[in-house]
């Protein structure tokens, strides 16, 4: 991190200094959590004095979906708000790591529960962001006494600002007693993901997910790396329900997101994941992420939008 702060947000269909991106305390979406909202990062590259945003196209489609879920009708394409975001960059000028996150929110201000009848607006932001979680390299979880929220109630596959309640009571209980991050079950008892990231385990060299069907958030850096273990690194990568015992007897564990990107977990409550320490699979997996966000692997330049329109030759 460090002192860059935030200077501008897309705000009612324009670029506006952060100060007049602001809202009425009778907002719908403050008073009943009806917003969606969407995670990326760009990475910034020293050398190559580029900051690459992570499949950015993949994002605005999954905001978009978000958005229809609760019924959020947004008149944008993915590539029409990818452009929004790589300006709104260019205008904050980061030569850092940073975070965007756009929100499509009900924007009326009334009292009422619904989702018809109701206007919708977005906005975006960013800033500067570093780590998520201090001990990416050995992060000490727990298991949550919340579950995770079950589809039929509020869909998963979106990233519904209302639901994040759920991920906000799992995340302060496990810090108030002292623990990195939690990993939840869901309502069959069997892992969901963690507070606010995709959980994988390692046994006997597979690499071992919870299926879509798990209440999972379908996500975006979860596919990169199922995509990387298998096609790069030559990891079988299969995707099941997980028994909470399994986690204690794993090889390896880790999370992913992209608040959190790639942590290994090394402890659960008081029991060690395999050695205790950062396992080889993790290992190469976290370098190789980080190498293919930042620009870095030419095969998948694809899956990196660069910021500043110059790019340097390569």
């Amino acid at each position: 991190m460090t002192e860059t702060t935030t200077r501008f947000a897309y705000f009612k269909g324009k670029i506006v200094p952060i100060e007049e991106a602001k809202v009425s305390v009778m907002t719908h979406a403050l008073n009943y959590g009806t917003a969606v909202f969407g995670g990326l990062r760009g990475y910034w590259n020293e050398e190559q004095e580029q900051l690459y945003v992570f499949r950015i196209h993949d994002h605005m489609k999954r905001f978009i979906q978000s958005a229809s879920l609760i019924r959020i009708q947004l008149h944008y394409t993915p590539e029409e708000l990818a452009n929004v975001v790589t300006e709104l960059l260019r205008r904050e000028g980061f030569r850092e790591n940073c975070y965007i996150r756009p929100l499509a929110y009900k924007s009326s201000e009334l009292i009422g529960v619904r989702l018809h009848n109701l206007e919708d607006d977005v906005t975006i932001f960013s800033l500067p962001f570093g780590r998520y979680i201090q001990n990416e390299e050995g992060a000490h979880v727990a298991f949550s006494a919340w579950r995770r929220v079950e589809d039929n109630a509020i869909p998963a596959r979106g990233k519904i600002a209302g639901a994040y309640a759920n991920s906000a009571l799992i995340k302060t209980d496990a810090a108030v007693a002292g623990y990195d991050e939690a990993i939840v079950l869901n309502e069959n008892g069997h892992i969901s993901e963690m507070s606010a990231a995709n959980f994988f385990l390692v046994r006997d060299g597979v690499a071992i997910t919870p299926p879509v069907q798990s209440n999972v958030l379908e996500g975006i850096v979860r596919r990169s790396l199922m995509h990387l273990l298998r096609d790069e690194m030559g990891v079988e990568v299969v995707e099941r329900d997980i028994d909470r015992t399994e986690v204690y007897v794993a090889d390896e564990a880790f999370m992913c997101g992209t608040g959190v990107q790639v942590a290994a977990i090394t402890k659960v409550e008081h029991r060690p994941i395999g050695t205790g320490q950062l396992g080889p699979i993790t290992s190469h997996l976290r370098d190789l992420f980080f190498d293919v966000v930042s620009g870095r692997v030419p095969k998948y330049r694809d899956w990196v939008t660069p910021v500043y329109q110059k790019e340097p030759v390569r």
